[in-house]
């Protein structure tokens, strides 16, 4: 089964959600306020997302209000320390489909190709 991780109050995943509704794909979702995602988790993100710069959504407030030293994770260890202290930062929603393929963000049409659904265009 699919799992969507974001936020419950996020615009985005709300779309998603209702998008996979619609369109009848099963999933689970997963806030990660709530739902905080083990340092193991965390780096296999990475390695499938392309690093952590992809994975990590600097146009967010949370963003912009850290602290500049913490805007430099100089490690795993640091960066897996500020996800699991702010998991908001996530770029939004996170995707992880049957065969542990994992993406991020949400648009129609990306989604029609990821899940093999409707018709493109």
């Amino acid at each position: 089964m699919t799992t969507l991780f974001g936020l419950s109050n996020c615009d985005t995943c709300k779309k998603a959600r209702k998008w996979l509704d619609r369109f009848g794909v099963a999933y689970t979702f997963v806030d990660y306020r709530d739902n905080r995602q083990s340092p193991e988790t965390l780096l296999e993100w990475k390695s499938q997302l392309g690093g952590w710069d992809a994975m990590i959504n600097k146009s967010s407030t949370t963003w912009r209000t850290l602290p500049p030293n913490r805007k430099e994770p100089a490690s795993d260890a640091e960066w897996k320390l500020l996800l699991k202290e702010y998991p908001q930062l996530i770029r939004r929603p996170l995707v992880i489909s049957d065969d542990g393929g994992v993406s991020q963000g949400f648009s129609d049409n990306g989604f029609k190709q990821r899940f093999g659904v409707g018709s493109l265009g």
